[in-house]
């Protein structure tokens, strides 16, 4: 019998690495160019049927990524049963600002918590600063989920959200009708997912990106 499941999923990561453009691919298959920077944070949401036919809906929490918001990030990830760690694949200096988030996370969020680290905008592959092995090396290390996107050409984008809807603790989680954000119990499996391995989608494009 299917089963409902409800998330609080929380996106952080420098400003411009293509946050909201990721959530908007994500909730409603579009793309924006242009879009405006977040202000505080916004909140979407969004379900994935899986495999069982069980559903999952993230209440997904969109953060600010400029500095001067940094302090009102624990209000968005605190309770949250996952985070989605961001960083521009062209910007190394956005993978060291990733890190920081990660470190804040492991210190401060929920132990349980589900982390992925996201590298976007691989259709701006030729101007990449940030190579697969790096991130996938640290993202071993820290026992994180990781994968690549397109916020632009949705490379990517259904996957990680699907293998992080996949690798949450349903068995533990009340089903979303008996009320509010579940949570599971424990702390998660520190394993790293290389989301590419199972990553389908179109292939990417290589004009520039301002997401």
């Amino acid at each position: 019998m299917s089963k409902q499941y409800q998330f609080k999923l929380v996106l952080l990561g420098e400003s411009a690495v293509g946050k909201s453009s990721l959530v908007l691919r994500f909730v409603k298959d579009q793309f924006d160019d242009y879009r405006e920077s977040t202000i505080g944070a916004a909140f979407l949401t969004q379900t994935v049927t899986l495999d069982d036919q069980s559903t999952v809906k993230f209440e997904i929490w969109d953060t600010a990524g400029q500095e001067r918001y940094k302090s009102q990030a624990p209000m968005y990830y605190r309770n949250a049963n996952c985070a989605v760690v961001v960083y521009d694949i062209t910007q190394s200096a956005s993978l060291e600002k990733a890190r920081t988030w990660i470190r804040e996370l492991q210190r401060q969020a929920d132990p349980s918590i589900v982390i992925a680290l996201c590298g976007n905008k691989t259709d701006l592959s030729a101007r990449r600063q940030v190579t697969q092995e790096e991130a996938k090396k640290y993202a071993e290390e820290e026992g994180l989920m990781w994968g690549e996107t397109s916020a632009k050409s949705g490379e990517g984008v259904a996957d990680i959200f699907t293998a992080i809807a996949k690798k949450l603790p349903l068995t533990a989680a009340p089903p979303a009708s008996r009320g509010g954000g579940a949570r599971g119990g424990g702390p998660a499996p520190r394993s790293g997912v290389d989301l590419n391995r199972q990553a389908g989608g179109q292939s990417g494009h290589n004009e520039a990106c301002n997401c």
